[in-house]
């Protein structure tokens, strides 16, 4: 007899078809579907990545509708919780469409720092980034000097990662959370129109549980975030060119590196 799922994957599309249709070809090629099942949210593209994710029958796909006072990531909380009414899964995990795994025991490597522990709520990562020991030198030098700076002309309200309101919390580019306990907190993705899951997070801390930080050096041997892909493939969302071409171009190099086109050409991953 087979085990049902343990883990549901809700993902939400707005617009990018290349990366959708990566994003989901690495999951086809790299998940044990005995374990994991696929809920994908377009919001309202209206375009070909809608046409593509109605043609594939191996996902659950939920169309939703604008609401009102809709910003960009507003509509991608919202999505999150659309698609969670339909978790039926001990776990729910949250990806970006910029999010393509590499390695055939991505879901296992996360499922193993989130089972038996009953005190951890949810395991994931802050950033999800790919630099070199010298360059996260430098941006805890950059850290602290302005904390020291800060502290000298008595500076209490600024924007430090970590600090204050712009506390961590389990970005929703890749976080695996426990299903049951969401629902007991009554608690949602879009909280206080937040970013994903940012005051989900603080309540399940606040809730006496715990969440687990994957650093990016040990997360990043199972896959890769492309980050700002959707804002930068979409400049109605408010990008500047100079980011525009600058994430373009940090866009393609990420693709080749992970063989990226191999995979696009290989459309029986789409069946």
């Amino acid at each position: 007899m087979i085990s049902p799922p343990l883990v549901t994957l809700i993902i939400p599309n707005y617009k990018t078809l290349e990366l959708t249709k990566l994003c989901l070809r690495s999951i086809r090629k790299h998940t044990d579907f005995n374990l994991a099942k696929i809920i994908v949210i377009d919001n309202h593209s209206k375009d070909e990545s809608t046409d593509y994710l109605r043609s594939l029958n191996w996902i659950t796909l939920i169309e939703r509708q604008p609401e009102e006072n809709d910003t960009p990531p507003l509509s991608h909380s919202r999505a999150l919780d659309l698609a969670f009414q339909q978790v039926n899964t001990p776990y729910v995990l949250v990806m970006h469409t910029d999010t393509i795994v590499f390695h055939s025991k991505w879901l296992e490597f996360l499922l193993s720092k989130i089972q038996n522990e009953n005190k951890i709520a949810g395991v994931g990562s802050w950033k999800l980034e790919h630099k070199s020991p010298a360059q996260r030198f430098t941006k805890f030098i950059e850290k602290y000097i302005q904390l020291v700076w800060y502290k000298l002309i008595n500076k209490k309200e600024h924007a430090i990662q970590g600090m204050g309101k712009n506390y961590y919390y389990l970005r929703s580019h890749c976080a695996l959370f426990r299903t049951d306990l969401i629902r007991e907190l009554n608690l949602t993705f879009s909280d206080e129109n937040e970013n994903a899951g940012k005051v989900m997070c603080r309540k399940l801390q606040e809730a006496g549980y715990q969440l687990t930080y994957i650093p990016s050096v040990e997360l990043g041997k199972y896959m890769m975030h492309i980050n700002h892909a959707t804002t930068v493939l979409n400049p109605d969302l408010g990008s500047r060119k100079k980011s525009i071409d600058k994430g373009t171009k940090r866009i393609n190099q990420a693709l080749k590196k992970i063989c990226a086109e191999k995979m696009m050409m290989d459309d029986l991953l789409d069946k």
